[in-house]
């Protein structure tokens, strides 16, 4: 219990949430969030920061995010009432550090005078010390063993839902679950792009996202492109997205599903764009990526091919909308290497082969199918 009560800053635990909840600090108006990474890295947080903002209602929410976290919190309502963009930081946000940049980044931050940081970016290694340069009166977070203390922390321990991670952390800022999982809607009064209203003489859309930041986590693009013939075959319109990284991953699936039900938007949506794209589609289908994650947060059926350790971290909870499909890999297809053992200090071997080839198009297939059916079904009644 001492441990306990070191680890909780001495405070009482008023409560269960997704772990203990502890009593609110007092006088809190400023908060900040520190969250950079992905998409979906900040859509795992947006629970927390619902909860946060419902445990102080009169507080202003700071998020410490990147430009794409900026770009999407403008396209849609959340809970986050301001983003400022991180500069690059060891650990932090990857780039060439600027120690003048960074220097002047912590002043504007410290004149702000933030009543509570909370760190739900990983295991505190780097974010603990960044978190704590911002000189705000209390703290909370995630730590590893080796990682710098904060006024109360959760143990950090890979393989752990993001989203109830940082539920857990909000707890200990005495923060009850608003939602187990993000809620997101777009902005209003927003008109759509003009690629996005063409609605195909109201054929179902489905949208499809074939990147994921890690090679490993991507589906074949020849499973895709025969999902999508399949899709396009029974009256579906299949819109492929990406960054203009994933351009020619968008490409190749158009040209081998050699339909004109099928078409390639890879780099031709802003963010609000996608936001309006995923938003009007019947299925969004795409790997563990944060397209995926965005469609879920929007309330889009999703159906998601994910190695199996990212069904524990990142998988949606729920099976009515939300269709999984999981490759039981161990090993790397090429060298055999454990790939269970992940995290900062796991071994990555060189190798890119894909750990979810595995998974079959006709079962793919059958949830798409099943989930456009109910999803026309609720639009028509």
């Amino acid at each position: 219990m001492e441990q306990l009560t070191a680890e909780f800053g001495g405070s009482r635990q008023v409560g269960i949430g997704v772990g203990p909840v502890l009593e609110k600090f007092q006088e809190v108006s400023r908060i900040v969030v520190l969250r950079g990474g992905g998409l979906g890295d900040l859509i795992f947080a947006i629970p927390a920061m619902a909860a946060l903002k419902a445990a102080y209602p009169g507080a202003t929410l700071t998020l410490l995010g990147t430009p794409a976290h900026k770009a999407l919190l403008a396209a849609t309502e959340s809970p986050v009432d301001e983003v400022c963009v991180l500069p690059f930081a060891e650990g932090v946000r990857p780039g060439e550090e600027n120690a003048a940049e960074l220097d002047a980044f912590f002043a504007d931050m410290r004149s702000r005078r933030f009543d509570l940081a909370v760190q739900v970016h990983g295991g505190g290694r780097y974010s603990n010390p960044f978190l704590l340069r911002l000189g705000a009166r209390h703290t909370v977070g995630t730590r590893t063993a080796d990682a710098a203390s904060l006024e109360r922390t959760v143990p950090y321990i890979y393989y752990q839902h993001e989203p109830l991670r940082a539920l857990e952390v909000a707890g200990l800022a005495g923060a009850f679950p608003v939602d187990l999982e993000a809620r997101l809607a777009p902005v209003k009064g927003v008109v759509p792009p003009a690629v996005v209203m063409d609605d195909g003489g109201g054929q179902p859309l489905v949208v499809m996202h074939p990147g994921a930041t890690d090679p490993r986590r991507r589906w074949p693009v020849e499973r895709f492109a025969e999902l999508a013939a399949a899709c396009a075959a029974d009256g579906f319109r299949v819109d492929v997205v990406g960054d203009s990284s994933e351009h020619q991953l968008a490409e190749e699936i158009v040209r081998l599903a050699a339909s004109s039900q099928v078409r390639s938007l890879a780099g031709k949506l802003d963010m609000g764009g996608l936001v309006s794209l995923l938003a009007a589609a019947a299925v969004v289908v795409g790997n563990d990526s944060g397209p995926r994650h965005l469609a879920q947060a929007l309330g889009v059926p999703t159906v998601g091919i994910f190695w199996a350790g990212n069904v524990i971290n990142a998988g949606a909870l729920g099976r009515s909308l939300h269709r999984i499909h999981a490759a039981w890999v161990t090993v790397c297809p090429a060298c055999g290497i454990d790939v269970t053992q992940v995290g900062w200090t796991a071994p990555r071997c060189e190798h890119d082969d894909s750990v979810v080839a595995s998974v079959g198009v006709q079962e793919v297939y059958e949830d798409v199918r099943s989930l456009v059916a109910t999803d026309t079904g609720r639009q028509d009644s």
